[in-house]
């Protein structure tokens, strides 16, 4: 058969068929919707040509179909009652009108579960999923883990330029005269270790070298060096201001922008003493006087978070905190908290306090200590960092005025486990101590630590954030701390981040959200446990625990 004659024959068939279906839908085979042919000759009371065959001209009226039987022979199936075609037409197009009704609604509904104007503008249900994007290994080549080489398949697909780094609009950020006021009970970790060439006449911090595991079977299977900014950071995570040097005035000026936009009321700035510094980065006091100015513009205030350095002690530690209180406890941005019995007094987290002996701590932390620093000019609350459970009564006999519990990690320690905060709140409660949960937005430091991929903690696109704000409000703590504003080692910063793929490395990123997302629901956050503390603290007869504002 030719392909014409096939067309042809196809085309009889549904001619037949259209015919056939418009008969069914009359009367009567005599009343012909068509009208104006018949079936093998003439029907009765018309008149005309035969139908068309298979073999007639494809130009042929289309109305006439071959084949059909002669539908005299079929009058008594075509003379059924009106009542009975009515009915069969009637339930024909209401059940056509349900489903063209039920499409209608499902359009509807689906076109609602994603409003235009949603606050960070997320698809349906992707809330819910585990954060899928991963950063890929270093240029050298690092033995991640098989969740890692998925995610980052999965980023790659959505990055299709050699290099992307995506900035945020500014008409993003909420409006001064839109936000809430700051929240002075919520404290954010600031680290001001970061260079640049620009600034530094190097990179600092961003090119962190990979930290060997204690192990060195362990230590054997990752290889060893430094990353190569500004393309390779040490972070799986990649900032939206860059490489960016902590000298920066504009930088600076950035961050506490920022954290105003998150209504955080007190940086704790990490804090070496002069001339001192961490093991990869330099000397940062010289930093304290322009991050106090920067933030007094902002109305934020500035409280210390002293680093373990070389040799800690009583007696340098008492000479440590005499310096900050001389220089900088006369600027404006200086944090007091105002105690039970009205006094103003400076606060200081000590990072690592575990790792002095008890007793070192109460020479300067008790009154009858040799170094006692109470009751003097330079008398401060002194808060301890709690690792485990036994480390409790250390922090008692030390003196520390309360406990805070730093790591970002829930489970990792006994502090930084949420199902043990109401335990820690009624232990803190018994001594008179104050109890500041810390609460971060996840963490992954495999940039540095390659090894340590079981301590990752996802994000899960904000959820993980705001579970542990919901567990540190459920303590009723004295104050909240976040880690971290910018530690992007450990991947725990709220700072906004952006999506890059640079070479065979893809960070991750903040998607499908905004770069601003963690510092909005930060200030969402702030905003309730700032009306919820003045509830339970009327209880806790805490009220008259105020800071200078």
């Amino acid at each position: 058969m030719s392909k014409k004659t096939f067309l042809n024959e196809i085309k009889v068939k549904t001619y037949n068929l259209i015919f056939y279906l418009k008969i069914m839908g009359s009367q009567y085979a005599v009343r012909a919707p068509f009208g104006r042919r018949g079936c093998s000759g003439s029907l009765p009371g018309s008149s005309g040509p035969p139908l068309l065959s298979a073999s007639a001209s494809p130009s042929a009226d289309p109305l006439l179909v071959s084949g059909f039987p002669d539908p005299a022979k079929h009058l008594p199936f075509w003379s059924l009652k009106d009542d009975i075609m009515a009915k069969f037409r009637r339930r024909t197009c209401f059940i056509l009108s349900l489903f063209i009704l039920f499409i209608f609604s499902l359009m509807m509904g689906l076109k609602m579960l994603r409003p235009n104007k949603a606050a960070f503008g997320d698809p349906f249900g992707l809330e819910l999923l585990p954060e899928i994007r991963q950063q890929t290994h270093l240029t050298k080549g690092f033995d991640s883990q098989e969740s890692d080489k998925i995610s980052s398949k999965t980023n790659i697909k959505n990055l299709k330029t050699e290099e992307i780094t995506v900035k945020a609009s500014v008409a993003s950020e909420a409006h001064p005269e839109q936000l809430p006021p700051l929240n002075y009970y919520l404290h954010v970790f600031y680290y001001s270790w970061y260079g640049n060439p620009q600034f530094d006449g190097k990179y600092i911090h961003w090119d962190h070298p990979v930290l060997s595991h204690w192990d060195p079977r362990i230590t054997k299977k990752y290889p060893k060096g430094k990353h190569n900014p500004p393309d390779d950071i040490g972070s799986r995570f990649y900032p939206e201001l860059g490489s960016y040097s902590s000298r920066d005035p504009s930088v600076i000026e950035t961050h506490m922008k920022q954290m105003y936009s998150a209504s955080i009321g007190v940086l704790a700035l990490s804090w070496y003493p002069p001339d001192l510094n961490d093991e990869n980065g330099e000397p940062t006091d010289n930093l304290v006087p322009t991050i106090l100015d920067k933030a007094h513009k902002y109305n934020l205030k500035v409280t210390f978070h002293i680093e373990p350095y070389k040799n800690r002690d009583d007696k340098n530690m008492y000479k440590n905190v005499k310096y900050i209180i001389d220089k900088y406890g006369n600027h404006p941005a200086f944090y007091r908290y105002k105690t039970k019995n009205g006094n103003a007094l400076p606060m200081f987290y000590i990072y690592d306090s575990y790792i002095t002996a008890s007793q070192k701590w109460a020479n300067l932390l008790t009154s009858s200590g040799s170094q006692s620093i109470r009751n003097s000019p330079y008398d401060a609350l002194f808060i301890a960092l709690l690792v485990d459970k036994k480390h409790r009564y250390g922090i008692l006999r030390g003196g520390f005025d309360g406990i805070y519990t730093y790591f970002a990690t829930n489970g990792f320690t006994y502090g930084s486990s949420y199902e043990n905060w109401a335990k820690i709140k009624y232990f803190c409660d018994q001594f008179d101590l104050m109890f500041i949960p810390s609460v971060g937005p996840g963490y992954i430091d495999t940039s540095i630590r390659p090894w340590n991929s079981h301590n990752t903690r996802n994000r899960i696109n904000g959820k993980y954030y705001e579970t542990a704000l919901s567990a540190a409000l459920q303590a009723h703590p004295s104050i909240i701390s976040i880690t971290s504003f910018n530690e992007w080692h450990e991947g725990t910063q709220i700072e906004r981040a952006v999506p890059k793929r640079t070479g065979n490395i893809v960070y991750l990123d903040y998607r499908p959200h905004k770069p601003s997302l963690y510092l909005e629901l930060t200030r969402k956050w702030s905003e309730k446990y700032r009306k919820e503390r003045a509830i339970y603290a009327i209880g806790h007869q805490e009220l008259s625990r105020q800071p200078v504002s």
